[in-house]
């Protein structure tokens, strides 16, 4: 692809991913927390245990729609991704150590448009015969928006925005970041990986959206174990530095510059392990605003939209107030960041790491408590994070291809879908990066309309819904 094109998709991206989007993502946060009374975090405890508790995950009547837990699961699966090891330590090379809170409170800020989005996406979803239902920004545009045309040709743009991010962003990208991991931490052949990953990918998404959400709710929970632990093992084996990392990470909080570095971390990451041009790759590390999680979890056998809403709410604790706040405090307390002003920092490999790549860092950050056996689990740990994005975005494009060509086309999309990680571990995708970044803002869009237009109503209902004993 021509420079000039690849010149243009930088200007565009970076365009689209600039103050205003920042400032209406956060904004649309802080305008649903106050509509709602402060009800997300006041019920954040319950939502959690509602998400981990026995009713969540029995399935629905007839065979036709999967527990809200796997649904959990599988909105997890598409938002766990490389950005929650990746884009915490870039938000901290760019921002310093207090970052890590600013990245926090974003998230809390983003648990009521989680909570919204995925409400209106269970209560205006569309029940199909023998199948999941189907629902997301889409349906909602369509049936709930107060101007029919608008809202119709709002859900058509919507739905194409999701089906260029699943081949891009949830795919080829994905793709692309497994067979960089495996190839540089244990040699494997990067055509190899390419057609493993390719082949589990089909046998997955062939399955539908209830195979994909059973091996979800198995492969989330062990991946998101296996990397919390290496970080536990990390701040356990580097323990003298807890407190004074701690306190480096709440005086820096305060800074402004800190304050800058954790906004642009919640939304974009550095990932130049797998280019050598050190993109800027825009995702949004929860989705609360980007709307795709509501498509999980409208397939839900919870029939009660603000329960299913509460519990995908969780997700936002899980993905970025657990997992970032975990990777934020071992990278601290590994002694990296105070090593990184002192001089080279040389991988077990023999390689020199590159100070402004995040994976490098990260890869030392695990490789300085567990020697050269750190950067096999990290690499493991993005591996397994990046095709369980895959997966999980399987389920939003499908969703999104089918709303937009009926069912009968859906066995196209599949199979594309499928083959398509053997060109991310072939090709060059520095223009699908950006494209997929172009795509990706594009997609918070409509989904912002949607929310702002439905917001009073829909907040209303909801505080009712506290306030008649939703909760005895």
């Amino acid at each position: 692809m021509s420079e000039e094109i690849i010149k243009g998709l930088q200007g565009i991206r970076d365009w689209i991913w600039g103050p205003p989007l920042l400032v209406c993502l956060l904004g649309t946060g802080a305008y649903l927390m106050i509509l709602l009374r402060g009800l997300p975090i006041r019920r954040l405890p319950k939502a959690i245990s509602m998400a981990l508790g026995k009713n969540a995950k029995t399935g629905g009547r007839g065979g036709d729609e999967i527990s809200a837990f796997s649904c959990l699961a599988t909105e997890l699966a598409a938002t766990i991704g490389t950005g929650n090891i990746i884009g915490v330590v870039g938000a901290m090379l760019l921002g310093g150590p207090g970052a890590l809170p600013w990245m926090i409170f974003s998230a809390f800020l983003g648990l009521s448009t989680k909570l919204v989005e995925s409400t209106l996406s269970v209560k205006y979803r569309k029940k199909r015969e023998g199948k999941p239902p189907l629902g997301g920004p889409m349906m909602t545009l369509e049936r709930a928006f107060p101007r029919k045309r608008a809202g119709k040709a709002l859900a058509v743009c919507y739905a194409a925005f999701a089906v260029i991010c699943s081949l891009g962003m949830g795919n080829l990208v994905q793709a692309n970041s497994i067979v960089e991991a495996l190839h540089a931490s244990m040699a494997w052949n990067r055509g190899l990986i390419g057609l493993i990953v390719a082949i589990l990918t089909i046998f997955a998404v062939l399955g539908g959206i209830k195979l994909i959400s059973k091996i979800s709710t198995y492969l989330v929970p062990a991946m998101g174990a296996l990397y919390l632990a290496g970080c536990l093992g990390i701040i356990v084996m580097h323990h003298q530095n807890l407190l004074p990392g701690l306190s480096t990470i709440l005086i820096g909080a305060f800074s402004p510059k800190a304050a800058s570095g954790g906004a642009f971390g919640i939304l974009t990451i550095h990932w130049t392990q797998s280019f050598g041009w050190g993109i800027c790759r825009g995702v949004f590390s929860n989705e609360a605003g980007l709307g795709a999680g509501g498509i999980s979890a409208a397939a839900s056998s919870e029939q009660d939209p603000y329960r299913q809403g509460l519990i995908s709410m969780s997700a936002v604790f899980f993905d970025t107030i657990v997992i970032c706040t975990i990777t934020g405090i071992a990278y601290a307390c590994s002694g990296i960041p105070a090593m990184i002003s002192k001089g080279n920092i040389f991988l077990k490999n023999g390689s020199l790491a590159d100070v402004t790549n995040p994976a490098d860092l990260m890869i030392a950050a695990f490789e300085s408590a567990f020697g050269r056996y750190g950067g096999v689990l990290l690499s493991v740990c993005i591996a397994l994070f990046a095709f369980a994005t895959i997966l999980g975005w399987a389920v939003q494009g499908e969703a999104a291809f089918t709303y937009l060509f009926s069912e009968k086309y859906r066995l196209i999309f599949q199979v594309g879908y499928g083959i398509l990680p053997l060109a991310g571990a072939i090709f060059s995708l520095h223009a699908a990066w950006l494209f997929s970044d172009v795509a990706n803002g594009l997609l918070a869009i409509p989904n912002l309309i949607c929310i702002w237009a439905l917001a009073p109503k829909i907040c209303t209902e909801l505080i009712q819904k506290d306030e008649n004993t939703f909760w005895a």
